[in-house]
């Protein structure tokens, strides 16, 4: 037994090490300090084998164009402390508006400065991995962003080749905000903005709980629905060589994307 005082001395141990828990792939994700959303989506999706680890980056709640685009400044240190002995696969920005006021190319030039090992990635990139995997061209899009941010979005699809339909935006401010907009209206929203020559309909941003309506949009509207937690998600497990088809989050997880896979 211990008395105060006493020495500690240890046996000689010989643990037996194994390829931990998460054998198969790992993630990693930047996440906005305001996010209420998208840690949960992610680990909802996450396959077994496959890691979830996440990492926030200073932001401030009142979403513009402004605030937004001060994210990068602090985007090679975000990606710097996700797990470096783990040493994600994949490591992605957790922002669809922010993604576009940056720029992708500037996200992924930040996330490969700090985490050299990892493959770069962030929400919009996702988006366009799922758009285009899907084939496609019209779409109505549904955001809670301000119309400064819509205005953007707007462009940058339709510099990708896509013919945006219609874009709606609830017009909220707070980021945290955007959390507590329910499920249910978002359901009865992306029903609403649909239009029939609609290829797909897009919900932006990761802090809107839309992927827990997914396939009711899609049931109600016979379409493919995007949302900007499960493109990315899908997309990273691709990127990481993972195709599992994982159920209850759309049609886009029936896709195994080729294009993205590892090339060995």
């Amino acid at each position: 037994m211990f008395k105060s005082g006493d020495k500690v001395a240890s046996k000689k141990w010989a643990p037996i090490f194994d390829k931990g828990r998460h054998h198969r792939a790992r993630l990693g994700f930047i996440l906005l300090s305001t996010d209420p959303s998208a840690e949960s989506d992610f680990n909802a999706m996450a396959p077994e084998g496959v890691a979830v680890y996440a990492t926030r980056l200073e932001t401030d709640d009142h979403t513009t164009n402004a605030t937004l685009a001060r994210h990068i400044e602090h985007m090679a240190n975000a990606a710097a402390r996700l797990q470096p002995e783990g040493k994600p696969d994949v490591i992605s920005y957790v922002c669809t508006s922010g993604s576009i006021v940056i720029g992708i190319e500037r996200v992924l030039a930040e996330i490969k400065k700090g985490a050299p090992w990892a493959v770069p990635s962030c929400i919009a990139q996702g988006v366009l991995d799922a758009l285009h995997e899907l084939a496609v061209k019209k779409l109505v899009v549904g955001t809670p962003y301000l119309d400064e941010i819509n205005a953007l979005e707007a462009e940058f699809l339709t510099a990708h080749g896509f013919d945006v339909l219609d874009m709606q935006g609830l017009n909220i401010a707070s980021g945290w905000d955007m959390g507590l907009v329910s499920p249910q209206y978002l359901r009865d929203f992306a029903i609403e903005i649909d239009q029939p020559d609609a290829d797909a309909i897009f919900l932006s941003c990761s802090g809107l709980r839309s992927v827990d309506v997914v396939e009711e949009i899609e049931q109600a509207t016979g379409k493919p629905v995007i949302t900007s937690n499960q493109a990315q998600f899908w997309s990273a497990l691709r990127r990481a060589g993972i195709t599992d088809e994982v159920q209850g989050f759309g049609q886009i997880f029936k896709h195994k994307g080729v294009a993205l896979l590892p090339k060995h």
